[in-house]
């Protein structure tokens, strides 16, 4: 995995070994801490306090900290879509971290496969969808949406998959569908930094500055699935505007 006679090389690998290790330990310590929640907690807000504890975990143990830029944009008050571009294994862990609110992944089925992450998924009511069956995504859109209108904010990556380059990738349109039916917000983010920390396809962990930039929402309820196109549009354009900014934010978690 490293090349043992540069010394930096060397201590990436190690580090890279501590932080595989904790989030295979971390996984099983919080997964099954979030299934025993699961079974006294009505809202699955108690499940996702857990889960957030996970992702700052794994943050600390790989030495990361993320700067949030444009906290103002976020209304804890009112449910919102959240979409954000997709770099790496860490946008995940990243979320959990620095967002002040309670969410709901819309997630791939795959995901709920994982023996005890899945469950805790489930335990926090996130929202499974399995693209290789029409129908069944359909019906889980339609459970999403409903959730939605009934308070709850979703948090969606509408690439579908990790950027194998760090460039946006085109958007799926099943989000933008959710948030037409929803008629809810559209809060547009961009997380830089975490394509450099672990890239697709690559095993070692790099420390790298982590930003989360949120953008002014973008009111869904103006569009009908007819005009949904041109909503995406927009969204992919403030996702693009958030991955350049480089200013110094307003917080950090």
């Amino acid at each position: 995995m490293a090349n043992d006679s540069n010394p930096s090389n060397f201590l990436a690998f190690l580090h890279t070994i501590v932080i595989y290790l904790w989030t295979i330990v971390g996984t099983i310590i919080f997964g099954l801490t979030a299934i025993l929640v699961s079974f006294f907690s009505k809202t699955g807000n108690s499940v996702h306090h857990v889960a957030r504890l996970w992702g700052r975990s794994i943050l600390w143990v790989s030495g990361l900290r993320v700067q949030v830029v444009g906290l103002e944009n976020i209304d804890a008050s009112r449910s919102a879509i959240y979409m954000s571009n997709h770099q790496s294994n860490f946008d995940i862990p990243v979320f959990f971290s620095a967002l002040p609110i309670q969410f709901r992944w819309l997630a791939k089925a795959e995901l709920f496969k994982i023996p005890i992450f899945g469950q805790g998924m489930r335990g926090a009511g996130y929202i499974s969808v399995d693209r290789r069956d029409t129908k069944s995504a359909i019906r889980s859109l339609g459970r999403a949406a409903q959730s939605v209108r009934e308070g709850t904010s979703v948090l969606i990556f509408p690439e579908g998959t990790r950027s194998s380059d760090g460039a946006l990738l085109p958007f799926k349109s099943g989000g933008f569908v959710l948030a037409v039916d929803a008629g809810v917000p559209i809060v547009p983010m961009a997380v830089q930094g975490t394509f450099d920390v672990m890239p697709k396809g690559r095993k070692i962990i790099r420390r790298q500055a982590v930003r989360l930039v949120v953008r002014p929402p973008i009111d869904a309820s103006a569009y009908t699935r007819k005009t949904k196109n041109e909503l995406m549009e927009s969204v992919r354009a403030a996702i693009q505007d958030a991955m350049a900014i480089q200013t110094e934010g307003s917080g950090r978690a």
